[in-house]
């Protein structure tokens, strides 16, 4: 099979589709991989790299979706990319479909299989190829709305771990799953007063057992998430349904009863957020300000640490499109449950039940799409 893997372009995404040991596990295998000149440069691998694996560097990114059957990226592609799609193409990235119509309208109208990162799950309902970044998004979360508590940046001016004989910042953590456990490790290694809440009682258990009195684990319900959000310093929203729009959990009116100066992140920002005042936001101008609380909402926060965050991705994805390459779509889908539900549109269909929900769509079982081509 040929891969490609074109250079993110979506603003400040400096990850990358594959490390030179995803390319060589590929083209060990009798695989071609066209690599765009420079795609790794944002993540710190040269492209004599890439070479060395059994790359073959192309000048233009359109000389590389023109070529390559499968695609391999970290974003979902941006409407300059959406012509350069083509029919029976697969593209294997992140989409997060339910809060994108026009992409999801473009996959169908140009009949790509979208495989997506997000979506492919586990017997036991883990998600492998989300958990990573989950990892580092739940620990950047923290570190980021640290920074925006300081005075300089719209914030009450509140240090997260307080001083001797001052209070500690108080953190309130929506979800207590990938996300808001990589965020409870930070802020309570910080020594911030921290809380989850989820609606879990076996999760909770769980964070309280790994945590104990570092962190308070409270069930979730309307009343609880008000009471401890009005008093947050800072709220982080890590709440997943997986491939569905995220529940909106803190309303406008709940906002605009919480301190000048607070902060929220929202890391579902990019499943259509959690919180009501929040919409995707970039790198270049990450937050803005409702009813005097500093918003950060910026939909692709691993791409800050591109370094890690690539390395930590491809280590995850790489025996999925191994097993795309090796196989074809069509059987590898056949043969895997996990790589199934992974699918989201195929040959014109949307095979993945909440994102037809999410826009009205007609849904249908990936099992009956795959018959409607050979």
């Amino acid at each position: 099979m040929i891969i490609g893997c074109p250079k993110e372009i979506k603003t400040r995404e400096y990850r990358v589709g594959l490390v030179p040991g995803g390319v060589a596990a590929l083209t060990s295998r009798g695989h071609q991989v066209l690599f765009e000149k420079g795609a790794g440069v944002g993540s710190g691998i040269a492209d004599a790299a890439y070479e060395v694996a059994g790359a073959k560097i192309v000048e233009k990114a359109a000389d590389v979706w023109a070529r390559a059957e499968m695609i391999v990226k970290v974003k979902e592609p941006v409407p300059s990319e959406y012509a350069l799609m083509r029919e029976g193409q697969t593209v294997y990235t992140y989409f997060h479909l339910a809060a994108d119509k026009p992409l999801s309208k473009a996959l169908l109208e140009r009949k790509v299989a979208a495989v997506a990162y997000e979506t492919i799950q586990t017997d036991d309902g883990q998600l492998p190829l989300l958990k990573p970044m989950s990892e580092v998004a739940g620990r950047m979360a923290v570190q980021v709305g640290a920074v925006q508590l300081e005075k300089e940046h719209g914030g009450k001016g509140v240090l997260l771990s307080g001083v001797p004989g001052v209070r500690r910042g108080k953190v309130v953590i929506l979800g207590g799953g990938t996300v808001g456990t990589n965020s409870a490790k930070l802020a309570s290694g910080m020594g911030a007063d921290t809380v989850i809440l989820d609606v879990n009682n076996n999760r909770l258990a769980y964070l309280d057992d790994i945590f104990g009195s570092r962190i308070t684990p409270v069930y979730s319900d309307p009343a609880q998430i008000a009471k401890y959000v009005r008093d947050a310093d800072l709220v982080i929203g890590g709440v997943l349904i997986p491939g569905a729009k995220a529940p909106k959990l803190v309303s406008e009116k709940l906002v605009s009863e919480m301190q000048e100066g607070s902060v929220v992140v929202d890391v579902a920002v990019d499943q259509g957020g959690c919180i009501e005042t929040c919409h995707p936001t970039t790198h270049d101008h990450p937050t803005y300000t409702v009813h005097g609380v500093v918003h950060y909402c910026v939909a692709n926060m691993p791409g800050a640490v591109a370094q890690t965050s690539t390395f930590a991705l491809t280590n995850a994805t790489v025996g999925y499109a191994l097993r795309l390459a090796d196989l074809g779509l069509i059987e590898a889908v056949k043969r895997d449950r996990s790589l199934a539900l992974g699918v989201n549109t195929f040959n014109g269909h949307c095979t993945y039940k909440a994102v037809a929900e999410a826009h009205d769509f007609d849904y249908t079982p990936i099992e009956k799409a795959l018959s409607t081509r050979r």
